[in-house]
């Protein structure tokens, strides 16, 4: 791991026409490059929340990795190292940043001293539910709005907002870690998992699978196949081609059943040649063929 990362360090990685507002920082996602790229893993010398509205990925605080996938809000210190790996183009939402400058004994009070946001270790993702995701994003627009504003205790403001989130974050059940890490093979897995289950769900006929087979998925990830397939067999139970298998049966299911996408435009998504390739391989998993499925799920319902 390398030396901490500063605040100066990071505002260098957004580019001179962002630069700093002193204490406290905000920005939508969608708009800066950097969310949709990889971050390694390292300690930072400031604090950062975030909202993501839209978007997946795997996050990596601490020991623990975790899938990433829409409506997940995220709280990093300097104490906690933290990675990040987008799984797919599309980031929205927002974050801020600041550091031990803004964190005044009124923000850190009793009751909050113990939030993700300052404890070491802990909770670092939640989810919140529908309503609150349209306050928090309320909330974020207003801060947003408010840094950029002359006002002379603008600071206090956003103080309070930031009080306002943590508060809501204490009222939510944490995001369970897909692994705990123990070894470097836990983390692939956990990496490839993460990879897989961010193609999905799939909502377009427009939309195909980027990563389809296991040679693909080896070499997003920079191993060999043969070394990501002893891997996966022995985090869990099942060998690389079987686990892509399974998932894409899975999403087929849900398309047969709930989409009125032809069987030819199901096979393109998920990433199939030709139709008849698809009804073999669905055969092999459900022992149905994609149009027989469909009209037993027609029929039960």
């Amino acid at each position: 791991m390398k030396s901490k990362e500063t605040i100066g360090d990071f505002f260098q990685l957004l580019g001179e026409s962002h630069s700093p507002k002193r204490q406290f920082n905000i920005y939508k996602r969608e708009e800066l490059a950097i969310c949709a790229t990889t971050v390694p893993p390292n300690r930072r010398d400031f604090y950062k929340i975030s909202l993501i509205v839209e978007g997946s990925g795997m996050g990596h605080y601490g020991d623990k990795f975790f899938h990433v996938q829409n409506n997940i809000l995220s709280f990093s210190n300097p104490s906690t190292p933290y990675s990040w790996q987008p799984t797919t183009k599309t980031q929205t939402g927002y974050f801020c940043v600041f550091t031990e400058d803004f964190i005044t004994p009124a923000l850190k009070t009793e009751s909050l001293g113990q939030s993700s946001l300052f404890k070491t270790g802990g909770n670092h993702l939640f989810s919140p539910d529908k309503n609150t995701m349209i306050f928090l994003d309320a909330i974020f627009s207003r801060m947003l709005a408010e840094v950029n504003t002359n006002y002379t205790h603008k600071y206090e403001i956003l103080r309070s907002y930031v009080q306002i989130i943590l508060h809501e974050a204490i009222k939510m059940e944490p995001v369970d870690p897909i692994y705990q890490q123990g070894n470097a093979g836990t983390r692939i897995s956990s990496q490839f998992l993460g990879l897989l289950e961010g193609q999905f769900p799939i909502d377009s006929t427009k939309h195909s699978l980027r990563l389809k087979t296991a040679n693909e998925f080896a070499a997003h990830l920079s191993l060999h196949t043969g070394h990501l397939n002893r891997v996966l067999k022995e985090t869990t139970g099942k060998t690389t081609t079987e686990l892509i298998a399974s998932r894409v049966s899975k999403e087929a299911k849900v398309l047969l059943q709930y989409s009125n996408w032809s069987i030819a435009e199901i096979a393109y998504c998920l990433g199939f040649d030709y139709p008849s390739n698809f009804n073999i391989f669905f055969k092999r998993q459900t022992q149905l063929t994609p149009s027989q499925y469909r009209r037993q799920v027609i029929f039960l319902s």
